[in-house]
């Protein structure tokens, strides 16, 4: 599918996987990710994550949007949405401005939906931020006492601003 951007021709990046993975995954820039098979462990995504109905997941999954259509059972926390359509069976904790839960699909779990504002400016703790970067904690810590990397203080925990953090690694500082 062509998009056109700019006045440019942009090709849409789509990744369909139809097999067993277990991992961390983390994709940096926006795709359209669709698994069929089964995935265990950790998934970062930009764009839309779309699982199957016959796709089998146990992971923690942090995306923008998500269509649910398979077995999950982990953590789900979009930045824009999640879509469970039948025949799902998801068993999770899941975080999401926006849900929507389709007649025959099944959701069994805890749900917050922070509201788009605040959930726009995406303010991570240290422990998110650190498997958001894939970087120990005590790297990091070092780094945001250091003023090595964007941070700031709030009742003695460190936090972190996406959007701050996001134009950091743009600028190449991220070694």
């Amino acid at each position: 599918m062509a998009v056109l951007k700019r006045g440019k021709k942009e090709e849409e990046k789509v990744l369909d996987i139809d097999a067993s993975m277990q991992g961390n995954l983390v994709f940096k820039d926006p795709v359209t990710l669709r698994i069929q098979g089964k995935f265990e462990g950790r998934l970062e995504t930009r764009g839309v994550l779309i699982i199957g109905e016959n796709a089998e997941v146990k992971a923690d999954i942090v995306g923008e949007e998500m269509i649910v259509a398979g077995k999950v059972n982990g953590t789900l926390t979009a930045t824009k949405e999640v879509r469970i359509i039948p025949p799902a069976k998801v068993k999770a904790e899941l975080k999401s401005p926006l849900l929507h839960i389709e007649r025959g699909a099944i959701f069994n779990g805890l749900c917050q939906m922070p509201s788009e504002t605040t959930n726009s400016k995406s303010i991570f703790s240290l422990e998110e931020m650190a498997n958001y970067l894939s970087v120990d904690i005590a790297s990091l810590t070092s780094w945001a006492e250091q003023g090595k990397i964007p941070a700031f203080r709030e009742a003695n925990t460190w936090k972190f601003e996406k959007t701050k953090i996001d134009e950091w690694i743009s600028a190449g500082k991220l070694t």
